[in-house]
């Protein structure tokens, strides 16, 4: 089992910028990839942004490219979001995930919510105008 907690969400004003942690408790992290998502009121969750377990390899929404940056602490079982250019569109709940691979698959990473095996319950993310 692996046990995931968000934090860093808030209320911000457009333009403005957000780091969201998420850490990991349980099985080794180090061979989790990750993945952030969102949900939008009244729309359904979204992939935003993964990351491979070696850290390597990442891959972002178009909707994100540039503004966002996923990153991960191994040795301290924590993955980031780095969220730039905030927009009032970016407004949502964001849930990060977790999906266990193997070892020699260090650049896997997954956009599918199917994928991930563990989720975290959520922050929020609000974005003024």
């Amino acid at each position: 089992q692996v046990l995931l907690v968000e934090s860093g969400g808030g209320l911000v004003q457009a333009g403005g910028s957000l780091r969201l942690s998420c850490a990991a408790s349980g099985r080794i992290f180090s061979r989790y990839a990750m993945g952030w998502f969102r949900q939008a009121p009244g729309k359904e969750r979204e992939f935003v942004a993964a990351i491979s377990w070696s850290g390597e390899s990442t891959y972002y929404a178009d909707s994100v490219k540039g503004r966002f940056a996923i990153s991960r602490d191994n040795a301290e079982n924590t993955v980031y979001l780095h969220i730039n250019s905030l927009k009032p569109e970016d407004t949502a709940v964001y849930y990060c995930a977790a999906q266990q691979v193997g070892d020699y698959s260090r650049n896997y990473y997954s956009t599918q919510a199917l994928s991930y095996n563990y989720w975290g319950q959520g922050t929020q993310v609000t974005v003024s105008s």
